[in-house]
Parts: structure tokens; C-alpha cells; sequence
């Protein structure tokens, strides 16, 4: 089983900063891809960004240039930095993990999500 565990979330004003993190634990296959999405309330999940095990990046449209993903593969942990955040990007962040043995792929994995509030 996987266990992913969201962190970082908080109140920001327009224009701020936030770094969340994800830490993954249990049997993790070398190769994965873990992502952040994130779901406002009354609307649905959406795709904010991800990266794959070598590093690889995508990102939503509405988050490039001022969002940056990144991995630390030795801790198992994928990182969002936020930056010139709007009131738009309120949502709750969910951490997602896919991985593969080479044959299949499991999951998607998440985790309980960390609240951003964006607000003056």
C-alpha cells in the first residue's frame, strides 16, 4: 500500500507564496509519477501539475510560470512552490502517485489533501 501525506497549506494574501509537500511512503515502485491537483468548492478535481520519477514536468495552463514542481527522490517527497498566488488558486491540494513494476500500473494513490486560501 501507498500513504501519501499533504503539507503546507495556509491563508495567503494575493501575490503571496506557499510550498506544499507531499510525503509518500510504503512500496513505491522506482518509476511513478506524482502530481498535485486541486478541487474549489463546487467544482471538480482538476490537474494542477506533475513530475515523473526522472524529473520530467507538466503543468495546467492556468498554474505555468508561477507554479514549480519538484522531487526529492531519496525522501520520497514531491514539493509545489506557489508563487504570485490568486484568488482563483483557492482549492484544496491533493497529492497523487501512479507507479509501475515495468508490467502495470497502480493506483492513483491520494492523500487527504491540505487546504490554500487565497484572500485579502
Amino acid at each position: 500500500q501507498v500513504q501519501l501525506v499533504e503539507s503546507g497549506g495556509g491563508l495567503v494574501q494575493p501575490g503571496g507564496s506557499l510550498r506544499l509537500a507531499c510525503a509518500a511512503s510504503g512500496s513505491i515502485f522506482r518509476i511513478n509519477v506524482m502530481a498535485w491537483y486541486r478541487q474549489a468548492p463546487g467544482k471538480q478535481r482538476e490537474f494542477v501539475a506533475s513530475i515523473t520519477s526522472d524529473y520530467s514536468t507538466t503543468y495546467a495552463d492556468s498554474v505555468k510560470g508561477r507554479f514549480t514542481i519538484s522531487r526529492d527522490n531519496a525522501k520520497n517527497t514531491v514539493y509545489l512552490q506557489m508563487n504570485s498566488l490568486r484568488l482563483e488558486d483557492t482549492a484544496r491540494y491533493y497529492c497523487n502517485l501512479r507507479h509501475t513494476n515495468g508490467i502495470s500500473w497502480g493506483g492513483p494513490y491520494w492523500g487527504q489533501g491540505t487546504q490554500v486560501t487565497v484572500s485579502s
